[in-house]
């Protein structure tokens, strides 16, 4: 029938199923599936498709189904309205995002009208929600160049593009936007805009006639202050580095530490000291910004996690944090993120990783495009510094890590339709090499696939 169809889709979405597929399939029998960011994106586009022409009756989801899709919904139950917040526990979410949810149901291309129903543990709960999500109003909408990493990439695209060519056409343009009307203190502005080009004037990413040295300290002379009044026009221009920064899309902070890291490693290789390993490069892009959110490390992990750091303390390229620095939970999240690379590098299957790491399998996907993103920009940064043998070491990971194979298997890439399943097959049956393969008849050939 069309449903056992739509079921064995499911399954086939990843070689071999996991567990998960398996309980998604079983679901989608009776009618019903599970939407969440730990889907592959092949079964959110199947459960998404099937409900959309009736052959899925319910989807039980996370908000994530809640951001932008329109889906014949005619009724929407919202089971709770809080949700972990880290330190502070359990805390309400937002109106915005409860108008999100509740906006599901009866959409005007599908519906006339539509129910969004939200589960009240008792009458004074009920009355919360009544007054906090019914009667209250939605948060205002903030500009998102108020954060640091987003203006930090703005103004280096502007002017690595040659938007912008000097400091005045700076000021006027950032003037223009929703963020300066909605900030008001434009003389305040121009300075959080200044701090953000003597970052990238420091990060030589960014150049100017002026012989000035960079302000990152935060503090405002009155000098400068008087210059405000008949400010000088300084020319502005991306250096090489920066503009590959700008069209790698990468938070120039994120790029900063990279090339920092990058050079550590080559510094360890020209001294012939302790050569970097898989595991250096793979804590070095997963100790990013990009990289968030980090694979948390559970309570029954922690002291598994800290003997893995201290067998690869040597191969890390950045100084472990104090522990009570605010940056040390992050860094022990990135060694847990760095390990479960490393078993996928080392052909650990799906069903494992989600069995021994929590990892599943649309959370795989994701951290593995995001790394594929990462190692190919550390390959074009360390391929522009002229570092040889690190552009090769990145070549080859990245490869590794798209495939999830060891390094012997790295001969059998090159060659169209092998992937990690085949390419094991083919060196467990003695085919090592390309010689090999050259040797072998189709018709034993054939076997294998």
């Amino acid at each position: 029938s069309k449903i056992k169809d739509i079921a064995k889709k499911v399954l086939s979405c990843i070689n071999p199923p996991t567990k998960q597929c398996k309980r998604l399939a079983t679901a989608i029998t009776q009618g019903i599936a599970f939407h969440h960011s730990g889907l592959h994106n092949k079964q959110k586009e199947i459960v998404e498709d099937n409900f959309k022409v009736g052959n899925i009756k319910i989807i039980c989801a996370t908000p994530t189904l809640a951001a932008g899709l329109s889906l014949p919904v005619f009724r929407v139950i919202i089971k709770s309205l809080k949700r972990y917040s880290g330190k502070w526990g359990m805390d309400w979410i937002p109106v915005l995002e409860y108008l999100q949810m509740a906006g599901r149901a009866g959409r005007p291309e599908y519906e006339t009208f539509g129910e969004a129903i939200v589960i009240a543990k008792n009458e004074d709960n009920k009355e919360e929600i009544y007054q906090r999500y019914i009667c209250g109003e939605a948060e205002d909408i903030y500009s998102k160049l108020a954060v640091e990493p987003v203006l930090r990439m703005y103004v280096l695209s502007l002017i690595a593009s040659g938007i912008i060519r000097d400091t005045t056409a700076l000021q006027e343009f950032f003037s223009k936007t929703f963020w300066a009307a909605q900030f008001g203190d434009m003389q305040k502005l121009e300075l959080i805009t200044e701090k953000m080009l003597d970052l990238l004037k420091t990060w030589e990413f960014v150049t100017s006639n002026d012989n000035t040295p960079a302000n990152t300290s935060g503090f405002t002379s009155a000098l400068s202050l008087l210059k405000k009044k008949n400010p000088v026009v300084h020319q502005l221009r991306a250096t090489q580095l920066g503009k590959r920064v700008s069209q790698l899309y990468l938070d120039p902070l994120t790029a900063r530490e990279l090339i920092d890291r990058i050079n550590f490693a080559q510094s360890l290789k020209t001294e012939k000291k302790i050569q970097p390993t898989s595991f250096s490069y793979l804590q070095m892009i997963s100790h990013t910004l990009e990289m968030r959110p980090l694979l948390r490390i559970k309570v029954a992990e922690q002291d598994l996690v800290q003997e893995q750091l201290l067998a690869h303390y040597e191969d890390l390229l950045e100084k472990e944090p104090a522990e009570f620095d605010l940056e040390y939970h992050d860094f022990m999240n990135s060694i847990k993120t760095t390990l479960f690379f490393t078993e996928w590098i080392n052909e650990v299957t799906e069903d494992k990783l989600l069995e021994k790491m929590g990892v599943r399998p649309g959370e795989i996907r994701y951290k593995l495009e995001n790394a594929d993103w990462l190692l190919y920009a550390s390959f074009e940064l360390s391929s522009l510094l002229g570092y040889k043998e690190i552009t090769n070491d990145l070549r080859k990971l990245r490869i590794r890590v798209k495939h999830g194979i060891k390094e012997k298997l790295l001969t059998f890439m090159k060659l169209k339709g092998i992937g990690r399943i085949r390419s094991r097959k083919l060196f467990s049956n003695g085919i090592k090499d390309m010689g090999d393969l050259k040797r072998i008849d189709m018709a034993s050939l054939g076997l294998f696939f």
